[in-house]
């Protein structure tokens, strides 16, 4: 096979980038080793930021986003009982959030690219990136079988390969030069899904002296709440009497305020770690969301950073066809890079703001008070807050 774009990985990067492609005439295959089912129920980040939602809407994704998605025009923090709400709108010139899980980002993502995009080949394990130095890169994959055996494989020669096959994919070790920056945090998030109306209209960040607590939803009926817990938790370890119970002691005000339970029709526990690659970028091969990056979930930027990369490749590849000029993809690790390395900042900001360190001690607790009371008091610093939050521009 050949093609101007070989992309590798189905994931919402993946997608959305051959949804570009394809919007600017430009011809691309893409390549996922798991089947369409698994794809369409792989839970992951679920706030997309403005400069992600107008993007989908410019690439004509938006339909259902915008008829099922949850406008959140603000978030909660809590703290010493109190609640402190940040207005987005009012403190960023009108942007805001939508809470519109990646599941479905990428059911719409998908639906569009099989009615009139290029090829989209699931079951198609890419096994190396080869000759990403010269000006004819190679992808070898393997198609499975009949069963998930065995299977034929092949080369996809492109002119360009864009690897969104995440951390542990074959992009990333194509790139043979490179520095990596890491933090590893001491904790997880025990993360639930409940059958159950969320408890508050928009998102509630707890921090509290047994921990960091978040309130989030998936749809109106669908909660998704997450506890700070230690880093070699097993999720199967708490009964769902005590997430609840551990859930009501860390958003505890000193109103009215009560939280909703219901079912929990699913756990799992999410480490907690940033991470980042440089360069993003080796001869035609380019690395884009988590196989170039990791940010820890409290900043809600992973899946928004993963937009970025792929908007700003796009952008530079249809300026490469129109102009013949190659400056902005050679531009394009910098470029990302910068934004990049805003989104880690705010991250590691909020996770260090509303998380309680194993050895912390009684100065830092305060210390950890004082910011918050910082934002809640400083017009300044909460406008810092929202405009980190609702996103930092694309390019």
């Amino acid at each position: 096979m050949r093609t101007t774009v070989g992309i590798i990985g189905a994931g919402p990067a993946g997608l959305l980038l051959a949804r570009l492609l394809h919007n600017a005439g430009i011809d691309s295959v893409v390549l996922e080793s798991r089947d369409r089912a698994y794809v369409e129920r792989r839970q992951r980040a679920g706030i997309l930021e403005q400069g992600t939602v107008d993007v989908l809407r410019e690439a004509g994704a938006a339909e259902r986003m915008d008829h099922e998605g949850l406008r959140h025009d603000g978030i909660e923090l809590r703290f010493d009982r109190r609640r402190h709400r940040v207005d987005f709108p009012a403190l960023t010139g009108g942007r805001s959030v939508m809470v519109y899980a990646q599941t479905e980002v990428c059911k719409d993502l998908i639906a569009l690219q099989l009615k009139s995009g290029g090829p989209l080949l699931f079951e198609t394990e890419a096994l190396a990136v080869e000759g990403a130095d010269t000006d004819r890169p190679r992808v070898r994959f393997r198609q499975r079988g009949e069963g998930g055996e065995g299977g034929a494989e092949g080369v996809l020669e492109c002119d360009y390969v864009v690897g969104c096959d995440g951390f542990w994919g074959v992009a990333r070790s194509a790139v043979p030069d490179g520095r990596t920056f890491e933090r590893t945090y001491p904790f997880s998030w025990l993360g639930i899904l409940a059958d159950v109306a969320p408890s508050h209209d928009e998102l509630v960040y707890a921090r509290h002296d047994r921990g960091f607590a978040l309130l989030s939803m998936r749809s109106p009926s669908v909660s998704r709440l997450y506890l700070q817990v230690p880093a070699d938790t097993d999720a199967d370890s708490w009964s769902d009497e005590q997430i609840w119970d551990e859930l009501e002691r860390r958003f505890e005000t000193d109103d009215d305020w009560t939280l909703r339970r219901g079912p929990i029709t699913q756990k799992s526990v999410t480490p907690m770690r940033s991470y980042v690659h440089e360069p993003m970028r080796h001869g035609r091969l380019f690395l884009a969301g988590d196989a170039a990056h990791i940010v820890p979930p409290t900043g809600a930027k992973g899946l928004n950073l993963a937009v970025g990369d792929v908007v700003t490749f796009a952008r530079a590849l249809a300026h490469r066809t129109a102009t013949g000029s190659d400056d902005l993809l050679d531009a394009y690790s910098a470029t990302c890079l910068r934004r990049v390395w805003q989104a880690e900042r705010f991250s590691y900001d909020m996770t260090t703001l509303l998380h309680t360190a194993p050895d912390a001690t009684p100065f830092e607790d305060r210390l950890q008070l004082a910011r918050l009371d910082r934002i809640a008091s400083s017009r300044a610093a909460e406008t810092d807050l929202a405009e980190a939050y609702t996103g930092f521009p694309i390019g």
